[in-house]
């Protein structure tokens, strides 16, 4: 009888020679029916071991060539495997260049992503064959650098301090307003070190490079044209294309009619969207190698630990219960800091699921993109600023930490599991705004009915929060007459959540874009546009009460023994992500370029006056300011007076606005 060669479930090579069956491909039924039924009637035993021989034997034969197949490609895994990727870079590169050969502007997005894929696949290549050869090169440069670092250091941190004075005179001077701004950036940074936990072990070092980073980025985003317009079509994809694709999904199972008018079919499903679209991107190890490189540059830059700066990298594209995940197995043996900058990130920015429902709601998607990637550098230094490193790091030099890459078998279980795990959080908000929004009415009533009793009207949770937080506001850029309801926003923010705040910025933006009058008797019905940009950015962060329970509950679950040591640094965590958010918004303001209206003579000569817009309303307050009413008579000023439709124009602004110069 022929023996059969296995090791665990490997058939060995002589096996394979021989032509033995795959133990794999077993034909236990086909043996069960010839043992219960004795065979197919009319058929002797020597029949049927003859005809199960040659049964055998054909299967054997059949299977021969698959086996070797299998053989060779093990064999030979690395060359096919080589093989393969150069016929995909070719395909691509015939690909490539055919677009940029069609519309080279068309593909600019594409070239712009392949130069930098190309560039991190290079740099990889080039430090593992040759970085060892060229750090032995320049090991003599760096012994003589090394000496003179100490006087090179400050002349270096002086050429910057004075570049940086000379740029915000020279830009200040135009718009002295942004001045407040950058005192309410320097005043937060002085009110955090003010609560440092060890004030004599503050790196500077990380503190300096992540502001300057932040900072940094805030002006590529803000002031340079190709920073605005990446961010700008990075942000319109999601807006136009990817919220578009969510409703080709949500429309076919709830039908046009719910999602046009509810708004839980209307926005909660673009998260469950973003949740798959997320998924599969871990699967192909598109998120691991995006966090991989921001935290080697936030590593290199800052100082600071592997395992720390991997986690606060991830809160740029997840939550602050998923962020952790990725070093879980690290968790246990991290120092107090470290946790107190795990926690700090996990406040300091949202999720990117949640963020499609934000820019659904219409708050600007680039402001949201900028406003999570600055707040990672700035995350990571105030964490260094409020909880020093006092013990030693087990993580310290090393030289990377391993992520995972996921259970999931294909592509298609990585987006069906990604679908299921939103469910929970979409439900976990849906349950949220239901109970905040009945609080916060429940708070509203109260407070009313205190009010009363005292004859004080109108006395309502936003109220509070408008006369307490108001110089927060003020500080961090907001017109005074902007002020209160920036404070309100803050407030919503803080003491309930961040969902419900933008909700309500969104109202504010949506009564400015119709060209709303800005006062309605005594309440205000929008903000300014530099307030809008101010408050996207102080409102993009997971840091509010509730979220303390969500931050604790999670890491606790992953390593219950260290549940005191979260419990005892995440309230410093707290007012870190806060006042990280906050900071963002004082670079927002301190860049913030105000949007020219142009030509309005030329806007009115081609505009339909039966619906307003905020140009119109822009125009029409010019207009007005133009307008001189003397004895009874109406005249105009300036370039309005040489406009022959300008009374025309007057009148149709009366009819939407009111004004003094409307009553002659």
């Amino acid at each position: 009888k022929e023996l059969l060669e296995m090791e665990g479930n490997q058939i060995t090579l002589d096996s394979l020679e021989k032509g033995t069956d795959n133990p794999a491909f077993s034909f236990e039924g086909e043996k069960r029916h010839y043992d219960e039924c004795g065979g197919p009637c009319g058929e002797s035993q020597e029949e049927r071991r003859e005809g199960k021989g040659k049964f055998s034997s054909y299967c054997r034969k059949t299977l021969q060539p698959v086996s070797k197949a299998k053989h060779f490609c093990k064999a030979h895994a690395k060359v096919l495997r080589r093989v393969i990727l150069g016929l995909l870079g070719a395909a691509y590169l015939c690909y490539f260049i055919a677009a940029c050969y069609l519309n080279f502007q068309r593909a600019l997005a594409l070239v712009v992503m392949t130069a930098v894929v190309a560039f991190f696949i290079c740099w990889d290549i080039f430090t593992k064959h040759c970085g060892a050869k060229v750090l032995l090169l320049l090991r003599p440069v760096e012994g003589c650098f090394q000496k003179s670092w100490p006087w090179l250091k400050w002349l270096l941190w002086v050429a910057l301090l004075a570049g940086l004075i000379v740029w915000l005179v020279l830009d200040t001077g135009r718009k002295p307003e942004q001045l407040i701004s950058l005192g309410g950036f320097c005043f937060l940074v002085l009110f955090l070190f003010a609560c440092s936990k060890h004030h004599s072990a503050v790196s500077w070092r990380a503190v300096f490079w992540g502001l300057g980073l932040e900072f940094l980025l805030g002006l590529f985003v803000l002031r340079t044209t190709p920073g605005t317009q990446a961010f700008q079509w990075l942000g319109d994809q999601i807006q136009v294309y990817f919220l578009g694709y969510t409703t080709a999904g949500s429309s076919f199972v709830f039908g046009n009619t719910l999602i046009e008018e509810v708004f839980a079919f209307q926005t909660l499903p673009i998260i469950v969207f973003f949740s798959c679209v997320m998924s599969i991107l871990y699967y192909l190890g598109v998120m691991q190698w995006l966090i991989l490189k921001i935290s080697w540059l936030l590593q290199v830059s800052m100082g600071t630990t592997p395992t720390e700066t991997l986690s606060v990298a991830g809160n740029i594209f997840v939550g602050q219960t998923e962020a952790p995940l990725l070093i879980r197995p690290y968790l246990t043996d991290m120092t107090l800091s470290e946790i107190h900058a795990v926690m700090t990130g996990g406040f300091s920015t949202i999720a990117g699921s949640v963020m499609g429902a934000y820019i659904s709601f219409g708050i600007d998607a680039a402001s949201l993109i900028a406003a999570s990637v600055m707040a990672a550098p700035c995350a990571l230094a105030m964490a260094k600023l409020v909880y020093p490193e006092v013990e030693e790091s087990k993580f310290k030099g090393k030289a990377s930490i391993r992520l995972s890459s996921g259970e999931e078998q294909n592509i298609l279980e990585a987006a069906s599991n990604g679908a299921a795990a939103s469910v929970g959080l979409v439900a976990n908000i849906a349950a949220n705004l239901i109970a905040f929004l009945a609080v916060l009415e429940f708070i509203n009533a109260a407070l009313r009915w205190f009010g009363e009793m005292v004859d004080i009207e109108g006395l309502t949770f936003q109220v509070i929060c408008s006369y307490v937080l108001m110089p927060v506001a003020f500080l961090m850029g907001a017109d005074w007459a902007d002020s209160p309801l920036v404070a309100e926003l803050l407030g919503i923010k803080i003491f309930l959540n961040e969902f419900v705040a933008y909700q309500q910025l969104a109202v504010y933006k949506k009564n400015r874009l119709m060209g709303l009058e800005e006062w309605d008797g005594n309440r205000k019905q929008w903000i300014s546009e530099r307030a809008e940009s101010i408050t996207t950015f102080a409102l993009c962060g997971f840091a509010n009460l509730s979220s303390i329970g969500i931050t604790l509950g999670g890491l606790a679950s992953m390593v219950p023994q260290r549940k005191g040591d979260f419990a005892s640094v995440v309230l410093r965590a707290l007012l870190t992500g806060i006042c990280v958010s906050m900071l963002n918004a004082c670079l927002a303001g301190l860049l913030h370029v105000p949007r020219e209206v142009g030509d309005c003579a030329t806007f009115f000569s081609t505009t339909n006056f039966s619906l307003t817009s905020y140009t119109i309303y822009t125009c029409c307050k010019q207009l007005f300011a133009s307008s001189v009413l003397q004895n009874g008579t109406l005249s105009l000023t300036g370039s309005w007076a040489e406009q022959a439709e300008s009374m025309l124009w007057l009148t149709e602004c009366c009819r939407h606005y009111n004004h003094t110069s409307c009553a002659g």
